[in-house]
């Protein structure tokens, strides 16, 4: 799976990126799992595990809902990426 240097409407059409409002999937929460690192739903503000973690709720999530924008939840960590085009645009 390589990155994309192209431009991607998911990435370009959010304005406001954003942050977690806690430091925890909620879904690995529900059901006593565990998570390496947290991604933020850009649609809906979920934070979820990412593709590291055993459940992959984000993932899940975006697959599901439609949801292709993710953003990191981990601290000084500043990108987005979009699930459905494989691509990442860093921000500041």
């Amino acid at each position: 799976m390589g990155l994309r240097a192209k431009k991607c409407e998911h990435l370009e059409a959010v304005k406001e990126v954003k942050k977690t409002k806690t430091y925890e999937c909620e879904a690995c929460v529900g059901i006593g799992g565990s998570w390496v690192h947290l991604r933020t739903c850009q649609k809906c503000g979920v934070t979820l595990c990412c593709d590291s973690s055993p459940n992959k709720h984000a993932r899940k999530h975006a697959e599901s809902h439609k949801h292709p924008v993710i953003s990191s939840a981990e601290p000084n960590e500043k990108w987005l990426w979009c699930y459905e085009h494989k691509t990442i645009m860093k921000y500041t």
